[in-house]
């Protein structure tokens, strides 16, 4: 049987897991947002904006808190951790891609939320394909991290949409 701390510690892995499917829900719900009028387009560009918002805290707390301290205690996870980084850059691409359309879409609606939807589509694919590789290749090591680490709420605690 784990420890009281080792159960807590388990349990770090399972928070990202949970944060992922959050932010998948997220995703996935302004993708299937109809937008048929210009209230239901007010709301899908605001949830759009939150969404992003959140994303980029997730990945910022990632790179700024945890993957640090994951390396503290794994340096063999660096070319790992390098890609997720990578990813994080290439995923707040898309995200400022995001936002100048949602911008450009509160003004002319029509083509541009079109185009916000597509840039979505994509972004669903990569997110899906991140998510898996990271909580595949760092699993492992959240399970056995220190038992108060000081990064959690910037990493599953980002909001909603």
């Amino acid at each position: 049987m784990a420890s009281r701390d080792g159960d807590r510690v388990v349990a770090l892995s399972r928070q990202l897991s949970h944060a992922h499917r959050e932010l998948r829900r997220q995703i996935n719900e302004i993708r299937t947002h109809p937008g048929h009028h210009r209230t239901s387009e007010d709301t899908l560009l605001a949830h759009c904006l939150a969404f992003c918002t959140a994303l980029t805290s997730h990945h910022q707390g990632e790179d700024d808190h945890m993957f640090s301290q994951l390396l503290r205690q794994r340096p063999d996870l660096a070319t790992t951790v390098a890609n997720l980084v990578e990813d994080h850059g290439m995923i707040a691409s898309i995200l400022s891609r995001v936002r100048e359309l949602a911008a450009r879409a509160g003004e002319s609606r029509g083509p541009a939320l079109e185009a916000v939807r597509r840039e979505l589509d994509g972004l669903a694919a990569i997110m899906e394909s991140h998510f898996s590789y990271e909580e595949r290749t760092i699993s492992e090591a959240l399970d056995d991290g220190p038992p108060d680490p000081d990064w959690t709420d910037t990493v599953f605690r980002f909001g909603r949409a």
